[in-house]
C-alpha cells in the first residue's frame, strides 16, 4: 500500500476540488450571463425579472440539491467497497427520484408560482415578465434534476471532470441560444429562457453520452428489483433528510434577501441581484473542498481505511482554514 503522505492527499483533494470549482463557478456566471443579456435591453425591469425568475429556479433546485450531495457520498462508499451492483442502482435510484420530483414540480408549477409571488412583493411589470420566463423555464426540472443525479454520481466515482466539461458545454450553449433567441428573433426575456431551456437538456443529454461511453458496462450489474427495494430507499431518503433541512434553512435566507430587495424597487433589486451572483460565487469555490471530501472520505470509509480516512479530513481542514 502507497504511505498517504500529505502531499499525496492533498494532490488527491485538487484532483476533484478544481474541475468541481470550475464546474461550480459556471453556475452563477450562468446567471451573470443572462443578466448582462438583458442589461443590455435598456430596462431595469428585464434585470429584475430574471433576478427573480432566476431566483425561483435557484430556490427550486437548491431544495432538492440532495439529489447530488447525497448521491455522491454513498456512490463513493459502494466505490469504497468495489461493490459495482449497488454503484450502478444508485445512479438509477438518484436519477428516477430527481425525475419524479420533476414531474411533480411541472404539474404544480401553477400554485408554486403563485405561492412564489405571494412573498415576493415586486413590481407589475417584473412580476409579468418573471412569470413568463418561469413559464419557459420550469420544462427545465427534469434536465436539471436528472443533472443532479449525474453528478453526484460522478463525483462519487472520483471523477469531477465530467460534471466540469457538462457545465462549460452548458455555458457555451446557453450564450449561444440566448444571444440568437435575444437579438435574433427580438424575444427579450422569453429568449433568454428559451436559451437556458435548450443549455438544460444539453446538458442532461451529454449527461447521457458520457456514463454510456465510459460507464455503460455497468449495465449488466443492474437488478431492477433491487433499485426500488424498500430498505434501499428508506437509507436513501434517511441519508438525504438532514441535507434537505440544512439546505431549505439557507434558502430561506436568500429568499428574504431577494424578497427585501424587491420591495424596494427595480433599482435596488438589480443591484442586490449582482451582489448574491457574487456571493454564490465565492461560495461555489469553497463547495469544490466539500466534493472533494465526499468522494474521497466516502471512498475510504467504503474501503474500511481508517489512516487514509483521518489524513484527508485533516487535510481538508486545513485548507478550508486557508480559504477562509
Amino acid at each position: 500500500m502507497i504511505a498517504q503522505t500529505p502531499n499525496i492527499i492533498n494532490k488527491r483533494i485538487l484532483q476533484i476540488a478544481v474541475p468541481s470549482i470550475i464546474s461550480n463557478i459556471t453556475v452563477p456566471l450562468l446567471g451573470l450571463i443572462d443578466v448582462t443579456i438583458v442589461g443590455h435591453l435598456g430596462a431595469a425591469a428585464y434585470i429584475g425579472a430574471i433576478a427573480v425568475g432566476g431566483m425561483l429556479f435557484n430556490i427550486i433546485y437548491w431544495i432538492f440539491g440532495f439529489l447530488r450531495m447525497g448521491t455522491s457520498g454513498m456512490t463513493s462508499q459502494a466505490y469504497g467497497k468495489h461493490d459495482l451492483d449497488e454503484v450502478a442502482r444508485l445512479l438509477l435510484r438518484s436519477v428516477g427520484v430527481g425525475l419524479l420530483i420533476a414531474i411533480i414540480l411541472v404539474t404544480l408549477q401553477y400554485p408554486i408560482r403563485k405561492l412564489a409571488f405571494t412573498f415576493i412583493q415586486t413590481t407589475e411589470e417584473v412580476e409579468r415578465l418573471a412569470t413568463l420566463y418561469f413559464r419557459i423555464c420550469i420544462w427545465g426540472a427534469p434536465a436539471m434534476l436528472g443533472l443532479y443525479g449525474f453528478a453526484g454520481w460522478f463525483i462519487g466515482m472520483q471523477n469531477s471532470r465530467f460534471p466540469m466539461y457538462i457545465a462549460i458545454t452548458q455555458n457555451i450553449v446557453n450564450i449561444a441560444a440566448s444571444l440568437c433567441f435575444v437579438y435574433l428573433f427580438h424575444m427579450k426575456v422569453a429568449g433568454v429562457a428559451w436559451g437556458t431551456l435548450t443549455a438544460q437538456y444539453a446538458g442532461f443529454l451529454m449527461a447521457l453520452l458520457l456514463w454510456r461511453r465510459y460507464y455503460g458496462g455497468l449495465k449488466k450489474h443492474v437488478a431492477w428489483h433491487e433499485v426500488l427495494k424498500k430498505e434501499a430507499m428508506l437509507r436513501f431518503f434517511q441519508v438525504n433528510r438532514d441535507i434537505f433541512l440544512r439546505t431549505l434553512c439557507l434558502v430561506i435566507v436568500t429568499l428574504f434577501f431577494t424578497s427585501a430587495g424587491a420591495a424596494q424597487g427595480e433599482i435596488v433589486l438589480a443591484v442586490n441581484t449582482l451582489l448574491m451572483q457574487l456571493f454564490t460565487l465565492f461560495s461555489y469555490i469553497m463547495d469544490g473542498f466539500a466534493y472533494s471530501g465526499e468522494a474521497l472520505v466516502g471512498k475510504y470509509v467504503g474501503a474500511n481505511n481508517q489512516p487514509a480516512l483521518y489524513r484527508t479530513v485533516r487535510q481538508l481542514f486545513i485548507w478550508g482554514v486557508g480559504l477562509s
